[in-house]
């Protein structure tokens, strides 16, 4: 078959008139009309059995995949962290570059940057969580004083003092769960030492060899059209993580900055650890809201004698947080970052089951870089850019 398709190639060149007619190519040609003609290349059909184990295969590989992410959580989470961290800077080293900044200087300046806001934020955060810690069993006693009234209105739970007196609700064996929670607290103190690291050299490596890493990715594909579509994903991904997080930074730290002045003035204890939390818990969207304002209810009602002056601070909060997530966040993103809110929901749930709190942050920025990819790659009408020639 190999020779006949040659044969007929040569045959082709003569006819024509790009080969050289001679004896040996008369015979050629003559010889390629005699050929048989070639065979229709006939296209196997499937069925239903082929295509179910096709997915079936594609199937148990995913499954492999989410395994082995999970599996590799203490190196994952990091890395993957640095990696979003790193884009999210991008826009401030390339500034920095055309500045006339090294490269390696300039990954050092940004690393030690993100380094030295953690380590300002923990320094602010010890003195109350050590409060916190050391006033915890006096928190249990005088939580379940506040809180058994309330309790024992609804009839079908069975809770009364003495519940708490004895059993494994009494106060004695809360305090030792309390004991425990910081014994696994102390016990993962190692390893988010070790991950912690593994973030600092992961993200002064991504944003030293930024570049080149970038020049790798896109001369990876062969065609021109492959290279600029991969060299609109980077663009693209860089500009919204940069976008997204300086734009709800800013707006976050304000809201944090409210909250810490709505818990000074509902007589909340520690009050600029409540603004920290509301600040961190604005990135997760929709769990983040709600978990802080049941905390802040339940903080008020302990605190107060009145219910309903109980529910202000959590009312206020509340407030807040709805006036800048539905009136300022999308006049200023406008609706160049809308995603579905059922796809982000879902995202939030797939990662903090997969890597936990950590996971739950990731989960928007994640969202943001499939979101961009998407559309880069699928959306054909917006004007694409040229490379020169």
């Amino acid at each position: 078959m190999g020779i006949a398709n040659g044969i007929r190639k040569q045959a082709k060149k003569i006819a024509t008139g790009e080969r050289r007619t001679s004896t040996w190519a008369q015979t050629l040609q003559e010889a390629a009309e005699e050929l048989p003609p070639p065979a229709p290349v006939r296209r196997l059909e499937k069925d239903g059995l082929d295509i179910s184990m096709a997915w079936a295969i594609i199937g148990i590989f995913a499954i492999l995949g989410l395994a082995a992410v999970y599996m590799m959580s203490l190196i994952l989470i990091p890395i993957t962290l640095a990696v979003v961290v790193g884009m999210i800077l991008g826009i401030a080293a390339e500034n920095l570059s055309k500045m006339g900044v090294p490269r390696l200087a300039n990954a050092f300046l940004l690393s030690s940057g993100v380094a030295l806001v953690i380590a300002l934020l923990a320094n602010s955060l010890a003195g109350p969580l050590a409060t916190l810690a050391n006033e915890a069993p006096a928190f249990v006693e005088r939580t379940i004083t506040r809180i058994m009234p309330y309790l024992e209105r609804i009839e079908w739970l069975h809770i009364t003092p003495a519940t708490f007196e004895s059993g494994p609700m009494s106060i004695g064996a809360l305090l030792e769960n309390t004991g425990n929670v910081l014994h696994v607290v102390t016990t993962n103190l190692t390893p988010a030492l070790v991950q912690g690291l593994i973030f600092f050299a992961a993200l002064l490596l991504f944003l030293a060899s930024r570049v080149n890493l970038r020049k790798t990715i896109i001369m990876t594909f062969r065609t021109r059209s492959q290279r600029l579509a991969a060299i609109r994903v980077i663009n693209g991904v860089e500009q919204v993580l940069g976008f997204y997080f300086a734009t709800a930074s800013l707006i976050y730290v304000g809201l944090g900055l409210i909250m810490t002045v709505i818990a000074y003035a509902g007589g909340l204890s520690a009050p600029v650890l409540w603004g920290f939390f509301a600040f961190l818990s604005s990135f997760i969207p929709y769990l983040g809201i709600t978990l802080m304002t049941l905390s802040v209810a339940i903080a008020g009602i302990i605190t107060h004698d009145g219910f309903v002056v109980g529910l202000m601070p959590a009312a206020a909060f509340f407030t807040v947080h709805l006036v800048m997530e539905n009136i300022i966040f999308p006049a200023v993103m406008g609706r160049r970052l809308e995603i579905n809110p059922f796809i982000v929901f879902l995202a939030i749930l797939f990662w903090t089951w997969m890597w936990g709190a950590v996971g739950a942050m990731l989960a928007l920025p994640l969202s943001l870089i499939v979101m961009t990819v998407i559309e880069e790659l699928l959306i054909e009408e917006r004007p694409q850019p040229q490379l020169p020639k």
